[in-house]
């Protein structure tokens, strides 16, 4: 934080889950939230920017068995499988040529590590969820009835754009704890020649990825990302997914009693959708090898029933 920077106040960021609030906007009943800006017209311009027809994951690799549990059965005959002699297909237990293997995989992807997808129900702020809704809609059987991840079943196709701090700062990546600004965000537009418009998804590259692939570390609790001061620049520009190359809110936040202002109020106030701990390394380079900044986004969530978030492999297409 440098003096030239005004920065909100603890009771700024605390006043934004009124001043940036989309509750009701699409009506009482939305789930979508920030999604309402992807309109179909967005979604065409998106189509616009594939200009070369170059595809780049967004996306770490799931490692096995650190990030996830992972049971294999394999059978390489499947008539030799216990039970084969019942099965009501007489080819399945005549054909002794096939054989199949099936995977049970369990995960956690919340967290620091995976890429994955926060919808509105992922985080509570004084018991309350996106539009009002009261935490008691998420049950430990069932899950959420209320702006799960299945309310994205359609998928999110937009106009994404990379904004890389850690170039336009001049540094390999940016160091835990530092904040990203506005006007960092807007330093990146005027380098890159670009300029988040309405329905948008933006990407932020703190160089983390770089980090990772280098070192191998995942990091802690303190990180590079967005500072707070950057949510009424998100709010103006109507941006419908922003996503980060860490779990998108500087650490420590600088505010003693709200942990994670960028979580709570986008995903609670503003019904933003976010992408944590994305992999941009491919994007960026790609990005710069192209001289294009803006590309089309696909992120495809698994339908898992009353879940707040998925796992997802975003595609990024110049």
């Amino acid at each position: 934080m440098t003096a030239e920077r005004p920065m909100p106040t603890q009771d700024d960021v605390v006043g934004y889950f009124d001043t940036l609030s989309n509750w009701g906007r699409w009506g009482e009943d939305d789930e979508l939230g920030t999604l309402n800006h992807i309109t179909d017209d967005v979604r065409l311009a998106a189509a616009r920017a594939v200009r070369h027809g170059r595809s780049v994951s967004c996306a770490w690799e799931v490692a096995v068995p650190e990030e996830m549990e992972r049971s294999t059965t394999t059978c390489p005959c499947a008539a030799d499988m216990p039970g084969a002699e019942n099965m009501p297909a007489p080819g399945f237990r005549n054909d002794r040529r096939w054989g199949f293997s099936t995977e049970r995989l369990g995960i956690t992807f919340h967290g620091n590590t995976l890429t994955h997808l926060d919808s509105p129900c992922h985080i509570y702020w004084d018991g309350t969820m996106y539009n009002g809704r009261p935490h008691s809609l998420v049950d430990a059987a069932t899950g959420s009835s209320w702006a799960s991840v299945t309310a994205a079943a359609n998928g999110i196709i937009t106009r994404g754009v990379l904004l890389d701090i850690a170039s336009a700062r001049d540094v390999p990546w940016l160091e835990p704890g530092q904040g990203v600004f506005p006007d960092d965000l807007e330093e990146a537009e005027r380098r890159q020649g670009v300029r988040v418009q309405a329905g948008d998804a933006v990407l932020l590259r703190t160089g983390h990825g770089r980090v990772r692939h280098e070192t191998g570390a995942a990091g802690g609790f303190t990180q590079a990302g967005w500072h707070a001061s950057c949510l009424p620049w998100l709010h103006e520009r109507q941006v419908a997914l922003i996503g980060a190359d860490t779990p998108q809110d500087v650490q420590p936040s600088g505010y003693e009693e709200v942990l994670m202002p960028v979580h709570a109020v986008s995903l609670v106030a503003m019904g933003l959708w976010m992408l944590d701990n994305c992999d941009l390394e491919a994007c960026a380079t790609t990005a710069a090898d192209l001289g294009q900044w803006d590309f089309h986004l696909a992120v495809a969530p698994v339908r898992f029933a009353g879940t707040s978030g998925s796992p997802v492999n975003p595609i990024a297409t110049f």
